[in-house]
């Protein structure tokens, strides 16, 4: 048995990929603890560990000098807490999975000889992985081209975005078929937890479609909470089957039985729709300053899995139409859920699992003894 510490940001972004790789670990008997911040309560309070360990962790901030100042005070700190939690658990490897909550226990690993693995889920390697990078023994990727990754120095292996065991126990199912006059299954969400912007333009469009088809429609729908109570109205004047929730924990499920999906581009979206085989509208979360999820998206609509619309384009009515445009095709969207299958990654999970044994048997301080 060894002993495994996951490193990552307490997203659901960073987290379930995350979560995948635990799962896996743990089949293979092996013991894992996470280290992250205090978002885990949110999305990962079930997170499959030995133990979770909240570490001091800080985004840096270079328009402010006294948030920059304090921010690095809060780094350091995190470094501390964290060498002293890697002394007592001593682990064999390391797998960072980004964000800044990342950066003090990776770095503490270092310090403490224990090897490490970067895993870049996006199109765009990360800010706080690029920060890593000197630290780690090998980067594992999602995609075949990732922006800002030319020039490591240290191994990349392509694996693939594990996904969690949910999405792979309906990963075989295949596409559900859409006759004519049957219903239309479209599941909609904006990440973890809903989004704002697909609040309100999604459920205006889909009130607006012809009588025909909008009788045809069973939408799930994951918003945030404040947002309820004004989705569901719109979709009871438009007299559209909706469920409706703030988290479903079966959406790999509904995703599994979707003819379309809409949402978000981010990385563990991407993975589960291709490891899924499910065509999508994606709407990339706007302002990011290095685009990820506009270059996750291009991937994913380059091979023909889905059809990219930008945020600040978007209305009821261009979704409307393009929405009417591909119900009124099924072969379209066929076709699209085909193309998704061939960039899936079933296996990615594996690929990381291996990786991290082997890295597991090598301890760089101990070797140098």
């Amino acid at each position: 048995m060894k002993k495994f510490v996951l490193m990552a940001g307490g997203t659901g972004g960073h987290l379930f990929p995350a979560m995948a790789l635990a799962q896996e670990l743990q089949r293979r008997g092996h013991e894992v603890e996470l280290m992250t911040d205090h978002r885990v309560d949110s999305y990962g309070s079930d997170f499959p560990a030995k133990a979770i360990h909240i570490v001091p962790s800080a985004t840096p901030s270079l328009r402010n000098p006294i948030k920059f100042i304090g921010g690095g005070l809060t780094i350091v700190r995190g470094i501390a807490v964290a060498f002293a939690m890697l002394g007592k658990i001593k682990p064999d490897c390391v797998i960072g999975f980004g964000g800044y909550p990342t950066f003090p226990p990776f770095v503490a690993a270092n310090l403490r000889g224990v090897p490490g693995i970067l895993h870049e889920q996006n199109a765009v390697m990360g800010r706080a992985n690029r920060a890593l990078a000197r630290f780690a023994d090998m980067l594992a990727l999602s995609f075949a081209h990732t922006k800002f990754v030319d020039g490591r120095s240290m191994e990349q292996v392509l694996t693939g975005n594990p996904v969690r065991d949910r999405v792979r126990a309906v990963a075989g199912q295949p596409y559900p078929v859409l006759t004519a006059g049957g219903p239309i299954n479209i599941v909609v969400f904006g990440g973890s937890q809903g989004a704002k912007a697909i609040s309100d333009i999604v459920p205006t469009a889909l009130a607006g479609l012809a009588e025909p088809l909008r009788h045809r429609l069973h939408i799930v729908q994951q918003c945030r909470g404040e947002d309820l109570d004004r989705v569901a109205e719109v979709y009871r004047k438009a007299k559209i089957n909706v469920e409706l929730a703030g988290f479903f924990t079966d959406l790999p499920e509904r995703m599994a039985g979707a003819h379309l999906v809409i949402g978000r581009s981010g990385a563990s979206t991407i993975a589960e729709l291709t490891v899924l085989g499910r065509p999508a509208i994606l709407v990339p979360l706007p302002g990011a300053i290095d685009a990820d999820q506009k270059n996750n998206a291009m991937v994913f609509e380059g091979a023909g899995a889905g059809w990219v619309m930008e945020q600040a384009t978007l209305s009821p009515q261009s979704l409307g139409t393009r929405l009417t445009a591909l119900l009124s095709e099924p072969a379209t969207l066929t076709k699209a859920a085909a193309a998704a299958r061939t960039l899936g990654q079933p296996r990615a999970v594996e690929k990381l699992a291996d990786l991290a044994e082997m890295l597991s048997g090598k301890n760089i301080l101990e070797d140098a003894l």
